[in-house]
């Protein structure tokens, strides 16, 4: 259970260092279409050619990670509109849609969805996706809204979780993980995929005492 902790706190601590949008040094620095994305000037975005639309920052950002970052939604339909790639990913292997996933910002994955950016990416140093990253820390509506857009329910990352077991060992056991559960249940995803070391979801669960989830993992025929 210790080594369980430390890699839940390693990456904890990686998705936070990962996740950290433009310093202000970085966006005063900007210019062109990264200027326009952070201040939101949707207007900028008319007429540039593709090459600008997918420019990078120095941290690999392209106008479209600026604008998500920003929660700057009239520029994200700009950038699509005008050919940005939806899929781009950051220097730490990050698109847009996880971005939005892991800032539980429902309202900007909900425009970049939308608009056509795909739930199924293999994003992150964790090989992992948007809905693994969403269950992990409990974003229950982002993960609704992923699930509808047709993300991998059971995908595995190189930390050998799925979406299912990250909604348990690295939460808190609480409302908002319970209803990650539950919607990964609905859903249909595996309960019988086990992490390195042969624990199921429902294992898990009993080992961390959530009676909640242990209550719904039963329900939906896990063992």
């Amino acid at each position: 259970m210790k080594r369980l902790l430390a890699v839940g706190l390693a990456l904890v601590n990686g998705l936070a260092a990962a996740q950290v949008g433009p310093t202000a040094a970085e966006a005063a620095a900007y210019s062109g279409l990264h200027a326009a994305a952070w201040r939101g000037n949707a207007a900028a975005v008319a007429g540039v050619d593709r090459a600008a639309v997918n420019a990078r920052d120095s941290q690999g950002r392209t106008p479209l990670h600026v604008a998500t970052f920003a929660r700057k939604d009239d520029v994200i339909r700009a950038l699509a509109r005008a050919g940005a790639d939806l899929g781009a990913l950051e220097n730490d292997r990050y698109d847009a849609v996880t971005i939005a996933a892991v800032a539980d910002d429902e309202a900007t994955l909900a425009v970049l969805l939308e608009r056509g950016a795909s739930a199924r990416l293999t994003t992150s140093r964790y090989d992992g996706t948007a809905l693994i990253a969403a269950a992990h820390l409990g974003h229950d509506g982002v993960v609704r809204q992923l699930i509808q857009a047709g993300a991998p329910l059971d995908h595995v990352n190189n930390l050998h979780w799925t979406a299912l077991i990250e909604a348990v060992v690295l939460g808190d056991g609480g409302p908002r993980h319970q209803r990650v559960v539950q919607d990964l249940l609905k859903a249909g995803a595996n309960t019988q995929l086990a992490d390195r070391d042969g624990r199921t979801p429902l294992a898990l669960a009993r080992s961390r005492g959530y009676v909640a989830m242990v209550r719904l993992l039963e329900a939906a025929g896990a063992r």
